[in-house]
């Protein structure tokens, strides 16, 4: 037998080193060749690193939540062959494969048992997975279920072993995972585990009567919620903010919203409120422009942009991304909608590139509906301000003789105080009412 490294590969782009977010395989398995043995993460994307040959498992180089540099060992394994450096023995067995390949394929001939061949004989490979002990499992991409494979449930206390989707299948099912038995890899519970959980009923794993948990399931930050974490913690500790909360009459706005998307148009684009904050918050911007800044605190240095670059806060799979909508003072409404809606798509797909979300000079952050009605939103490191959006509802509003209903919104804001004085942020977030609740406002032409 020889071993064979494999080393974390150069993604390329600069990488000079990724995070260890996911193990697909354990010390002990067998791997074919192209079976997944690990993900990991750069500043990019998440990136799968695939077995290039068959063999056993013998160590793993780093734990999930490491930053391993490009080039450093990842996995080590066992492979059939003669002892010799694994890199030679590796280049030898890609040889040896492509000269199969193109070598024609010979009628085939009776041939004696395995038992009479001279030299050294491999068995098909029923009898080489059967001869296996128990406890070697063979992994390779993933295929149909086997039936009745099922192991018993991991205990109480013990984290289940699935991937990010599995586990968020069965949240939202309602299934605890620790009551599905597991057919891949150390137990690792898969999708056709779920289903086959699902379609024998969930509920038969499941206790009668209210019994209390005592278990405690330890969740290691990996990834992007660890990058979420740090910039949070980085914001939160770097900048003393100052919140203002402004109540918007919307109904104008609404209206006009509504008209527009009713207009035929070879553009099948259709307008939400963000695209009309986004041409608001430039048109503020042009009479408050220290709001559109980076502050450089370590040099005391504060940057004023031109360019109004506005992130828009977006949750995805994976978590918080603020794609950048670069240059909207350049872009009209319409603009503004497409480019939002490019962006937002992409963030969520895992497709954005590295430029499309970094460089905001001021960002936007709304949970639509969910909204609630105020927040406190942390600035975006280092921008000194962003506006958050709250939800939309039907409120009485006194027009000087009565009652009427009327589409109010609350905008809750925050800014960094070391920048910015609470007039000056009042000033800025009372002309931004202003603009949406007159938007006839919003498309008149400067005076500048």
């Amino acid at each position: 037998m020889a071993e064979h490294v494999i080393r974390l590969p150069d993604v390329g782009e600069g990488v000079a080193e990724a995070e260890l977010v996911e193990w697909h395989v354990n010390v002990g398995d067998l791997v074919r060749e192209d079976a997944v043995l690990a993900a990991v993460m750069t500043d990019k994307a998440t990136v799968e690193i695939p077995s290039p040959v068959e063999g056993e498992i013998t160590w793993l180089g780093a734990k999930v939540g490491d930053v391993v540099p490009v080039g450093s060992d990842l996995v080590r394994l066992k492979i059939p062959g003669e002892d010799a450096p694994a890199v030679a023995a590796s280049s030898a067995q890609a040889k040896q494969k492509a000269q199969t390949e193109k070598t024609p394929r010979k009628e085939k001939q009776p041939s004696a048992p395995i038992s009479e061949r001279p030299g050294k004989t491999t068995a098909p490979r029923e009898l080489r997975e059967a001869a296996q002990p128990p406890e070697k499992r063979i992994l390779a991409r993933p295929g149909p279920a086997r039936q009745g494979t099922f192991g018993p449930p991991r205990p109480e206390g013990l984290r289940p072993l699935a991937s990010p989707a599995v586990r968020l299948r069965a949240r939202e099912g309602g299934i605890d995972l620790r009551q599905v038995p597991g057919t891949g890899p150390a137990g690792r519970i898969t999708h056709e585990d779920l289903d086959a959980f699902f379609a024998k009923g969930a509920g038969a794993g499941r206790s009668a009567g209210l019994q209390p948990k005592t278990g405690v399931e330890e969740i290691k930050l990996v990834g992007l919620r660890r990058r979420i974490a740090e910039k949070m913690a980085t914001a939160h500790s770097h900048i003393p903010a100052i919140t203002y909360v402004e109540e918007v009459d919307v109904t104008a706005l609404e209206e006009l919203r509504a008209s527009l998307n009713k207009e035929k148009r070879d553009n099948p684009q259709r307008l939400t409120l963000l695209p009309f904050l986004m041409r608001a918050l430039v048109r503020a911007v042009e009479a408050h422009p220290v709001v559109n800044s980076l502050f450089d605190d370590a040099a005391g240095v504060l940057h004023q942009h031109g360019g109004v670059h506005i992130g828009i806060a977006t949750q995805t799979p994976s978590g918080l991304m603020v794609p950048v909508v670069r240059h909207a003072e350049a872009l009209d409404l319409w603009g503004c909608a497409a480019e939002l809606t490019r962006l937002s798509e992409a963030a969520k797909a895992g497709t954005a590139q590295r430029d499309e979300l970094t460089g905001s000079t001021i960002t936007i952050t709304s949970l639509g509906a969910l909204g609630g009605i105020i927040s406190t939103p942390i600035i975006n490191h280092p921008e000194i301000a962003i506006v958050g959006v709250n939800k939309m509802s039907v409120r009485p509003h006194w027009d000087g003789t009565e009652f009427v209903p009327r589409k109010m919104m609350n905008l809750s804001s925050s800014f960094d105080h070391r920048v910015i004085d609470g007039f000056d942020a009042a000033v800025f977030m009372q002309r931004l009412k202003a603009l949406l609740e007159t938007p006839a406002l919003i498309f008149m032409e400067s005076r500048a």
